[in-house]
């Protein structure tokens, strides 16, 4: 049996041309060699991987090439060429710094330095994970580092350049090495593939190289790993059950249940992920990590950072076309809250099946009767026969409103049902909404205010009729349902305070009831704000029974108190300054007031 050699070392690039992802870099140290232009000290930093040390081995190999190609590439025929490949060079000399790090280590090579190359014009010294020198073997490689012979050249690699001292720094020229591209490991394990003739397809590269977090090294150990596991005939199951990567498919499945409502497929497919072994954590993350991916198959311009296969960007493409971009932007708020909330919850497996109820009933399903359609295009609501199923919400006024979509929001009443075509956003003028619809159609640039606002016209029509069929409601029966919604929060008690202590100022414009809302500090300010002011505003629309309430966050203005006088002195200059007889009688006679 032939001694085995795992791809990292085998397929390893012995030239720039096979040099992968470093394009940048490669014609750099080329240009520099072509002119002579030589430092005697480099820096390569970045990332594990991602050819750090094999651009140093073939930088070195180049430059004592007796004769090199027209575009600097090494012949491979020469004598320095061929001991490089047989491994036996002399003018190449690799110090790993993790185990020969003390002073007597440089001591050592800086001896070694002085002996010139038996073949070759230059002796090159690869120093390996430099940054864990001590402080001592830094300072004592600092003069030689600045003048060294001029046959030798040092090259220094690095995956934490922080911990290089800025007068090593100085000394050397630095190169920045980039994470490889998803594309570049794909095409280039697609190509070991087809050498070794194993069959892949290209949804597991994908998979492999998203494993490989941008290292080649860790990619092609990857692909090692699953051609053991898998044989010639790598599927994409085998791939994603041999490295414990969550399927794509169970995303696809739940944002089809949180379309359709359907939270208890939800709850079945998230036990169904536990007990495959997957952390719950990481569940969270991939959800979002595909939302996040929705969001950018939906918005045009975007396409360069899919990075996936074409056969799931079309399905990308197809899920994101039955989704609202407000129903993907309340998702992903949802998502990443629950991950932020995940380690401070005690019960954690709860805390994330309540937020995928809160998921599936982004989009509102009515209390009863026929089947209101969805804002989402080719998307239906389930029927009054599943209400028993559903946790629903329903508003307590026979007049009920559909509230904008935040967390907890309310379903629509029966009444409402037939002029309902989805969840409404906070009511905007036709003028405005239009113009937004037709700039996203036409592919310019979309905002996220915008994406908020946007609303069909269908949607504005129902506004209008909501807005003319139900009364305004009085300044006390607002601060009446105020009191209410302050109540409702009663499990966590500072909030109530808040609401039920700060003063509220009431206003109305063309129909519309503004509340002000006044707290005490900015920061009260800004946390409203950002996080309950659209579900205190749908809450007091759904108590109120009236849709056209917005509610608006103030500071309190301080007002300066009037400065009393306590001290005598204080006391008689305030006398003074009130009474210029006062003021004359102590010049007069000279008094101290002190």
């Amino acid at each position: 049996m032939s001694e085995y050699i795992v791809s990292a070392r085998k397929y390893r690039p012995d030239s720039f041309e096979t040099l992968i992802g470093q394009d940048t870099i490669a014609r750099t140290l080329s240009n520099s060699i072509r002119r002579g232009q030589l430092a005697h000290a480099y820096l390569f930093c970045g990332p594990r991987g991602v050819g750090k040390t094999t651009t140093a081995r073939i930088f070195a190999k180049m430059i004592n090439c007796a004769n090199p190609g027209p575009d600097m590439e090494p012949c491979g025929q020469c004598e320095s060429c061929v001991s490089f490949q047989e491994g036996r060079s002399y003018c190449i000399h690799e110090l790993d710094a993790a185990s020969n790090n003390s002073v007597e280590d440089i001591k050592t090579l800086m001896e070694q330095v002085q002996v010139p190359p038996q073949v070759g014009k230059y002796s090159v010294y690869i120093i390996d994970e430099v940054h864990m020198l001590s402080q001592a073997a830094f300072n004592a490689f600092l003069k030689t580092l600045e003048e060294p012979p001029a046959h030798a050249i040092f090259i220094l690699a690095t995956t934490e350049k922080h911990k290089i001292l800025p007068t090593i720094l100085s000394r050397c020229q630095t190169y920045d090495f980039n994470r490889i591209s998803i594309p570049d490991m794909v095409r280039n394990l697609r190509a070991i593939a087809g050498k070794e003739d194993i069959k892949i397809y290209d949804e597991s590269l994908h998979v492999i190289a998203s494993k490989a977090d941008g290292a080649m090294r860790d990619a092609l150990t990857i692909f090692d790993q699953t051609v053991a596991f898998c044989g010639t005939d790598v599927k994409y199951e085998d791939v994603i059950r041999n490295l414990n990567v969550l399927d794509y498919e169970y995303s696809f499945k739940l944002v089809d249940d949180f379309l359709a409502g359907n939270y208890a497929g939800a709850f079945l497919t998230f036990d169904e992920i536990l007990s495959k072994g997957f952390n719950a954590l990481h569940f969270v993350g991939s959800l979002s990590s595909h939302l996040r991916n929705l969001v950018v198959a939906k918005t045009g311009g975007l396409e360069p950072l899919l990075e996936l296969p074409e056969s799931l960007k079309k399905r990308y493409q197809e899920q994101a076309s039955r989704c609202s971009h407000q129903f993907l932007y309340d998702a992903l708020g949802i998502t990443t809250s629950c991950e932020t909330g995940y380690k401070s919850a005690i019960n954690p497996r709860l805390h994330i099946e309540f937020n995928l109820m809160r998921l599936s009933y982004l989009i509102a399903k009515p209390a009863g009767g026929p089947v209101v359609s969805s804002p989402v295009a080719g998307n239906t609501l389930s029927s009054a026969k599943n209400k028993a199923d559903a946790p629903e919400r329903v508003s307590p006024a026979p007049a009920a409103s559909v509230v904008a979509p935040a967390a907890g929001n309310s379903i629509p009443s029966a009444k409402n049902k037939a002029d309902a075509t989805g969840m409404l956003s906070p009511a905007a003028a036709p003028s405005e909404a239009t113009p937004r619809r037709r700039a996203a159609k036409s592919g310019s640039a979309l905002s996220m205010s915008s994406i908020m606002e946007e609303k069909p016209q269908e949607e504005q029509a129902a506004d209008q009729v909501q807005a003319t069929s139900a009364p305004v409601p009085a300044d006390e029966t607002v601060i009446a349902k105020w009191k209410e919604l302050a109540g409702d929060y009663s499990a966590k008690p500072r909030l109530a305070n808040m609401l039920l202590n700060g003063n509220i100022q009431l206003s109305e414009a063309d129909g519309v009831k503004i509340v002000e809302f006044f707290v005490t500090n900015e920061a009260q300010k800004l946390w409203v704000e950002e996080k309950m002011l659209r579900e205190l505003e749908g809450r007091l629309r759904e108590l109120s029974a009236y849709p056209r309430i917005n509610v608006t966050v103030s500071v309190t203005p301080v007002v300066e108190e009037e400065k009393k006088a306590y001290m005598p002195e204080e006391k008689a200059r305030d006398l003074m300054d009130k009474n210029p007889d006062v003021r004359e009688f102590v010049a007069q006679l000279g008094l101290d007031t002190k």
